[in-house]
């Protein structure tokens, strides 16, 4: 364990580095002249559903002829997106400043940046004017660094403090904390909100349903996506888009990667490789598959230095809605993968399944992949979850190449041969 990563363990790390963080930002800002302020930036926070609120927001400006720039935990750019390679949602604000110079150089009007609780409590948007803020839900995550709900609550509320406008998610218990915290502010929902979501049709391919007068149809499938389509469609609205310019918009963008992304190789059977990581995350992506009629087979792991108590949860949700369950890796980083792996065993078993029968242990990610979709018969599913749209999965030795989809469109076609 390097000296850097001891210093990390140690309890008040965190607040500790909050001055640095905070004159980094200042430099970075300074540096290249608060490019932000060229901008008219829409900011999105949650715990889910931050990714593809984003990409949904960003296809549909582009579309109706307003250069937009994006950055969010897969891809930063205008036109051209290019990847993000590096496992951070938001990224540091040397980075980031320069990215945002970048975009406001090319002319762009808008951008649609991802904003994380790390970010906000580090003061990485420091000087960035939030024209809209959006809150998609909130959940247990991150609290090895936040230490508390409230604490992770309170340091996404800078966000809604700092923006003009914030639209709200009124399904989630926190939207009333964060009305609290807005100058003004819109609400939606399915269930509750001033913008509701009627005649709702979920499909295997997408979703569809009414936003008032806007028919909204997506090509991503889930009940999550009327959240987060609903969420880009009253930004759009905000923002001056006329209905069929919100319409066309969301209709149109083919898929987020890493997010509900269906791999077909001529295989007869299922594979959705998605980024859920998170309890609520892994339930959703549950919610939204659960009227497939054959089997689930599931692939996941957990990612070391990062909150241990969530294992034997998402343990026990993988067992509850799979037949099979493989743990396996996710980026380790410099903690032991068996250590990490009994977490999610005991949750499992605790939910019925058995080591060695129905809840298998396989650590190197590809052989555990490679043995779900030998595992797969006609008419299952099959579910890789956890890394979705990642390049790169990190061990103790460091970034080894590795992508989901990728793994899997290869496996397939041996598979079909």
């Amino acid at each position: 364990m390097s000296f850097k990563t001891k210093l990390e363990k140690l309890p008040f790390y965190n607040d500790a580095v909050l001055p640095y963080h905070y004159a980094q930002s200042l430099i970075a800002g300074t540096k290249n002249h608060w490019p932000g302020k060229k901008l008219r930036v829409i900011g999105v926070t949650g715990t889910n559903g931050k990714t593809s609120t984003c990409f949904m927001l960003w296809h549909m400006l582009n579309q109706a002829g307003f250069k937009t720039g994006l950055m969010t935990t897969v891809a930063w750019g205008v036109e051209k997106l290019e990847p993000e390679l590096g496992h951070m949602t938001t990224v540091d604000a040397i980075t980031l400043n320069k990215r945002i110079k970048k975009i406001a150089d090319s002319g762009a009007k808008f951008l649609v940046l991802e904003v994380t609780s790390h970010a906000l409590a580090e003061f990485r948007t420091l000087g960035i004017p939030f024209e809209i803020a959006i809150f998609t839900n909130l959940t247990h995550e991150h609290l090895d660094y936040h230490k508390t709900f409230a604490k992770y609550r309170a340091a996404k509320g800078k966000l809604f403090k700092k923006a003009k406008f914030s639209i709200l998610n009124a399904d989630d218990p926190a939207s009333l904390y964060y009305q609290k915290l807005s100058r003004d502010y819109i609400t939606y929902g399915i269930k509750n909100g001033q913008n509701r979501a009627s005649d709702v049709k979920l499909g295997v391919d997408g979703v569809k349903y009414s936003l008032g007068d806007i028919k909204i149809e997506t090509k991503i499938p889930g009940e999550f996506n009327v959240y987060n389509s609903m969420a880009a469609a009253l930004a759009g609205k905000k923002l001056g888009l006329s209905n069929e310019q919100i319409e066309n918009g969301i209709k149109t963008l083919e898929s987020v990667e890493g997010r509900m992304n269906i791999i077909n190789e001529g295989q007869d059977f299922t594979v959705i490789v998605d980024y859920a990581h998170a309890p609520d995350a892994l339930e959703k992506v549950f919610e939204s598959v659960k009227d497939h009629k054959g089997r689930i087979i599931s692939v996941h792991g957990g990612a070391g230095r990062r909150d241990p108590s969530t294992r034997p949860i998402r343990g026990a949700i993988l067992a509850k809605y799979s037949d099979l369950v493989i743990i396996t890796e996710d980026d380790s980083r410099d903690e032991d993968p068996e250590k990490i792996a009994e977490g999610f065993i005991k949750g499992a078993e605790k939910q019925g399944k058995t080591l060695g029968k129905d809840l298998i242990k396989e650590l190197d990610r590809g052989r555990a992949i490679e043995l779900a979709l030998n595992e797969a018969k006609k008419g299952d599913l099959v579910l890789i979850l956890g890394k979705g749209h990642e390049k790169t999965i990190l061990r103790a030795d460091g970034p080894h190449d590795f992508e989901d989809s990728k793994v899997v469109r290869n496996l397939l076609t041996k598979l079909r041969n």
